[in-house]
């Protein structure tokens, strides 16, 4: 009978090392306990202990709240500040100055609607879009999208006009009215334009996309219409330079050239004091759109005292939990407060 092996310590120990202890600070894993019957607030509130992309989630949740209670009364008074500075009701009256950046995706989306809410009641300082976030914005006022397939075959649907966007379906004759409506409005646009609400909007690729295929259309008709992007960099740049004593914070949907403009204008004054990514986009392959925060930082964009937070996960699903665990709620809770 061969001779029994001996216990394997190695092993056992190598399987059972000593943990070492967690501070205080450290959070115990907990979900929410649907016995407890659907409470919609506790279950938003739950994601920060669940873990994974939640815990992201409601970690981008306390940020933006940051960002929305903060006031320049929180901050030391510093020395040879100006004697405005100094008074405590124009300190208290100073908030976050707040960017925004959605590409154009998100706007044919019923998100719109979300970011329609945030600009109606100006609980956002500057916005900035790609040409297909304005003009789907536009055109959604001249006609619907409607809601497809990702696996609808492409040579089917060209052949019928229409056009798709993921799982959504945009009727080319969306487009056509567009043209009747804008044409008109690029003829008067040396008239002064304001926008509704004051908040300031940015297209740094506005010729990407049909308002381009309008200016191109537009040039051949009435020649002469000229876009100064130099005028536009100066008021983004401006936007973040001067926001001081002002905090400046970031909330970013998606990539691409949204997030590269309100980051690099954040860089002008040394970086934002928050920000908050939300999209699907990874690192590994170099792209301004999936860099994380912390590459941010190493540029100035985001300062190094920041706590920045990315969550990885389609806008759409998270962003109208964000906000209703933040600015609509303190919407809803300022409005219940004016009527008692």
């Amino acid at each position: 009978m061969d001779a029994p092996e001996e216990f394997p310590l190695f092993a056992h120990a190598a399987a059972m090392k000593v943990s070492a202890k967690l501070n205080d600070k450290s959070t115990i894993v907990c979900g929410y306990d649907f016995n407890e019957g659907i409470d919609h607030e506790k279950l938003l509130q739950s994601m920060l202990t669940t873990g994974f992309q939640a815990s992201h989630l409601g970690r981008a949740i306390d940020l933006v709240n940051n960002m929305l209670d903060w006031r320049l009364s929180d901050e030391p008074i510093e020395e040879g500040c100006s004697e405005e500075e100094r008074d405590p009701a124009f300190r208290q009256s100073v908030k976050c100055k707040i960017f925004m950046g959605f590409t154009s995706n998100l706007i044919s989306s019923g998100l719109r609607d979300t970011i329609r809410f945030l600009a109606e009641h100006r609980m956002v300082d500057v916005l900035v879009t790609t040409a297909g976030g304005v003009e789907e914005d536009l055109i959604k006022c001249l006609a619907p999208t409607y809601t497809g397939d990702f696996s609808l075959p492409g040579a089917q649907l060209r052949s019928n006009g229409l056009n798709r966007i993921g799982n959504l379906l945009v009727p080319n004759d969306n487009y056509c009215k567009f043209e009747d409506w804008i044409i008109p409005i690029f003829d008067q646009l040396l008239k002064e334009q304001k926008e509704q609400n004051c908040i300031p909007v940015f297209c740094p690729g506005l010729t990407d996309g049909s308002l381009g295929d309008m200016l191109y259309f537009h040039s051949f008709r009435s020649p002469g219409l000229v876009v100064d992007i130099v005028q536009d960099i100066r008021a983004i740049n401006g936007e973040a330079v001067h926001a001081s004593p002002q905090k400046t914070g970031m909330i970013i949907l998606g990539g691409g050239m949204p997030k590269h403009h309100i980051c690099n204008a954040n860089m002008m004054r040394n970086g934002a004091d928050y920000a908050v990514y939300i999209n699907t986009a990874q690192e590994f392959d170099g792209s301004d759109s999936g860099a994380l925060p912390d590459e941010a930082v190493s540029w100035g964009k985001i300062r190094g005292s920041a706590t920045p937070i990315k969550v990885h996960c389609d806008a759409t699903i998270a962003f109208p939990l964000l906000v209703s665990q933040t600015f609509a709620k303190k919407l809803n809770e300022k409005c219940q407060g004016n009527t008692r």
